[in-house]
Formats: C-alpha cells, structure tokens, sequence
C-alpha cells in the first residue's frame, strides 16, 4: 500500500507595508523626499515639491510606490501605531489619532490629484491605490481615488472624440488630446493595465521647466525604471486580430488561438439573470436582436420564450461556421422556423456594418443584448449612443454584459459610474442589479475554470447586472 502525504497549500504571504520596504534607501534622494512627505502627510512641506509637472505620480524604482501609494499606505494600522508617538491607553484618543490621520491623507490625497497624480498606476504588488485602499479598508481614500478615476476616465473619452481641424489656410490643427483611451479587452474588461494611463497622462506639456525626477532615473540609469508587472496572457487582444484567430469549443469554453477566453460557462447564471431582467416575466414572443452569439448561451435562453422576431450578429468566421454545423441549433432550420421570413436570422458580420442596415430597414426591437469580444468601451459606448435609439422600441429593454473593468474592484467602480454617465447623455436610465458571483472555481490563474485560459479576465464577487431604459 501506498500512502501519500498531501501538503496544505500555504496561505497568501501579505504585502509588506512598512515605510522601510516600500521606500528603500536605495531610492534616489529626489523622489523619496516627495515619497516620504506623502507618506508623513505632511502637506507643507510637500505642496511646493509638486510644482512641476509630473511629480505627483513619481514612482520608486522597485517597489513602484508612489505619492498616492505612500500618503494611503502611512494609514494602514501597523503604521500608524508606529507613526503616533504620543499616543494613550484610552480608545478615544486612540480613535481620535486615527481620524486625524485618515483626514490628513485625505488632503494630501486630494492635493497629489489636483497636481496630477494618476488614479490607476501599479505598484510591486499589482496594487492601484484604489486597490489599496480598499484593501486597507480606507472607505473616504478609496471614494477619493473612484471619483479621481471617473474624472480621468470621462475626460479621455472627451479627448477621443476630437477630430483633425483644418485652418483657413489648409493647415491641420491638432487639438489637446490626440492620445487614444485605454483598451478595453474581451467583455469590456480592460482597464487592467494602470500603467498604460499613466504613460498617456506623463506625456504632459512641461519641456520648458526642470526634469521630472523619474526622467533624471532615465536619463542616468534606464535599468532603475519602474516596471509593472505584467499581467497574464499578454498584450490585450484588438477586434481585428479576433477575428482573424481560429477558435476552439468545448463544453464549458470558447478561447482563442491564444488561449483568451471568448466566453464561459460560468457565465450562464449571469446570463440567466440578465434575460430575466431583459424580458420580466420571460414574456413570449418579444422582438430580439442579441449582438455576439459565442457559445449561444443567452441566444439559447431567448429561444425558450418564442420571440416573434430573434436577430442574432456574429462576425467571426469560426462562430458562423458552428452555427451552421449540426452541433448548433441556430442553423438553417432554425431560421425557417420563424414566424414569419426573416423574423430569426444570424447576420453574418462586424455589427458596425450590419447594424445600420437593419436601421434603414427599419427594424425595431423590444430586447437588445451587446456582447462582444475584442472590443473597447469606445465601442459599446458608441452603439447605445448611436444605435439603440434606432433600433429600440418605446418601451425597450437593453442590456449588456457588465464586464467593464472587472479584472480589479476600482476599475469596475469607475466604469459604473462612466457608463452611467453616457448613458444618461444618451437619454437612457440604467438600473443596476447586484448579482453574487460564485468564486470557487474561479480565484486562481489558470485552475478551475480558467484551466486552459490565458487570462482571468474576471476576479469578482459581484457583478452588477445593468437593465436600460429609455427616460421618461
């Protein structure tokens, strides 16, 4: 008989934040004073450091910490025990200490992003400083770097929509902003990537004032540079290098050539949930128009209440080819059971040349559903501003599934608010339904149901589930 010893896992070692780690000695003088102010909250001292253009988002070498990192990590308990050197045996000074300190960071928090500190840069730990303080419990911090992140997130989609201007005299005038918003991968989730707005907002005017102290590291050692970590799987994909991709299926995935999951079987509750919400008491036979078959698991659902009409969009050639194998029950058959010719079809191709035929035919629905994949927000936000004004009738329900930013709690936070806010611009009300998302299989990269995937794009426990309606 064999017997086999099984070791227990070891826990998750926690970060060390102490001042000694995370602002070493082998920080260049420049950037610890500015790391060290922030850290002692000491706004004085630190207002005048922050005059030239980038410094607020200063990084340290190695552990990547930066103004808003150090000002949010000095809060964390065992810091502020050993921070407070007068303190006493009574709880209310003790909780008096406290409050006095969480207002100090506050202030310096504010400060470091009116001077330009950015919302979403990594440090060491892959930890934004909303991450952080979230993961500290700091509630009035993280409310800081949530409204800090709409802001910045609000404004790039402003700068995306400026075009070339020609003068009088034929020369092309750029305008403030030619940089392009962050990407967005697979179900919208993007927003992965802090550092990629970080370089973007850096990139700030100031060639007549002093050097930033991160391009003093540059200039003198490139190899001190910070460098992020970077996340699994690879660069985020673009929609024309999806659909040039071949596909695998199984029962519980689909994935790219590159192993990104295209969409998931542990979506199908989520899935179930955004139909109830799309069609409240699984009316029959409603008008429907899905954009993104995948496996066809919200097609499926929407089968099973007999639509008088079911429009489906899919552009790549792989999915279009399952649809017509036997394997799929969206084939030929499928459509010529229709109650009428046309009322179920599979429009082949990207919907941004499909969707506006379907408008000059005058197609209209009563349930619309966006999921594609490969995709930025850029890309939704034009379609239900755009789009579903056309398409949905009075009365309409459109939905879409929220994976906006859900690779990390803050970033899911402000594009709730950023969507919120467009689609209010595009006259539409979204109420959001908070769904618990089962995270067994889910927590670790590349186990459980992210076997086989390059990236867990989604780390999780809630989702909130948004229903759209016209306003009024």
């Amino acid at each position: 008989m064999v017997t086999t010893t099984v070791t227990p896992k070891a826990p998750a070692l926690k970060p060390d934040d102490s001042l000694e780690a995370r602002i070493p000695p082998t920080c260049p003088a420049n950037v610890s004073e500015i790391l060290r102010r922030a850290w002692a909250h000491d706004l004085a001292a630190l207002k005048p450091l922050l005059s030239v253009p980038g410094r607020a988002s200063v990084q340290e070498p190695t552990t990547g910490e930066t103004p808003l990192h150090a000002a949010i990590r000095a809060c964390a308990p065992g810091n502020r025990s050993s921070s407070n050197k007068t303190t006493t045996t009574t709880t209310t000074t003790s909780e008096d200490d406290d409050y006095t300190e969480e207002k100090k960071a506050k202030d310096v928090v504010y400060e470091l992003f009116m001077s330009g500190a950015i919302w979403n840069d990594v440090d060491s730990n892959n930890e934004t400083p909303g991450c952080l303080a979230d993961r500290l419990g700091l509630r009035d911090l993280y409310q800081l770097c949530l409204e800090a992140g709409v802001r910045a997130e609000l404004l790039f989609g402003l700068l995306e929509g400026y075009e070339e201007l020609e003068s009088e005299d034929g020369d092309e005038i750029m305008e403030e902003g030619e940089e392009e918003g962050k990407e967005k991968e697979g179900h919208g989730a993007g927003a992965e990537d802090g550092e990629e707005d970080g370089d973007k907002a850096k990139k700030q005017e100031g060639d007549d004032v002093e050097a930033e102290p991160e391009d003093i590291i540059l200039d003198s050692d490139p190899d001190r540079a910070f460098v992020p970590p970077q996340p699994a799987g690879g660069p985020n994909v673009k929609s024309d290098e999806y659909l040039r991709s071949e596909l695998t299926y199984d029962k519980s995935k689909l994935v790219d050539s590159s192993q990104n999951g295209v969409m998931m079987a542990w979506e199908t509750s989520i899935m179930r949930a955004s139909v109830e919400a799309l069609l409240p008491g699984l009316a029959i036979g409603r008008r429907i128009l899905n954009i993104g078959f995948g496996m066809g698991i919200i097609d499926g659902m929407f089968a099973e209440t007999h639509p008088s009409k079911h429009h489906i969009i899919e552009a790549h050639p792989a999915v279009l080819e399952y649809v017509d194998s036997p394997d799929c029950k969206f084939g030929k058959e499928w459509e010529a059971s229709g109650p009428t010719e046309g009322a179920y079809k599979v429009h082949a191709g990207k919907w941004q040349e499909v969707v506006p035929k379907l408008l000059e035919q005058g197609e209209m629905y009563d349930t619309i559903y966006f999921d594609t994949f490969g995709e930025d927000y850029s890309q939704l936000r034009m379609f239900f501003t755009e789009y579903v004004p056309g398409l949905l009738d009075d009365g309409g329900v459109f939905g879409f599934f929220n994976g906006l930013g859900a690779d990390r709690k803050i970033c899911y936070d402000v594009y709730t608010k950023v969507v919120e806010m467009h689609l209010s611009d595009a006259g539409m009300d979204v109420e959001w339904r908070e769904l618990d998302v089962d995270m067994s299989g889910l927590q670790e990269e590349g186990k459980g149901e992210w076997q086989g995937v390059s990236r867990r794009y989604w780390t999780l426990d809630k989702y909130r589930l948004p229903t759209c309606t016209f306003m009024g």
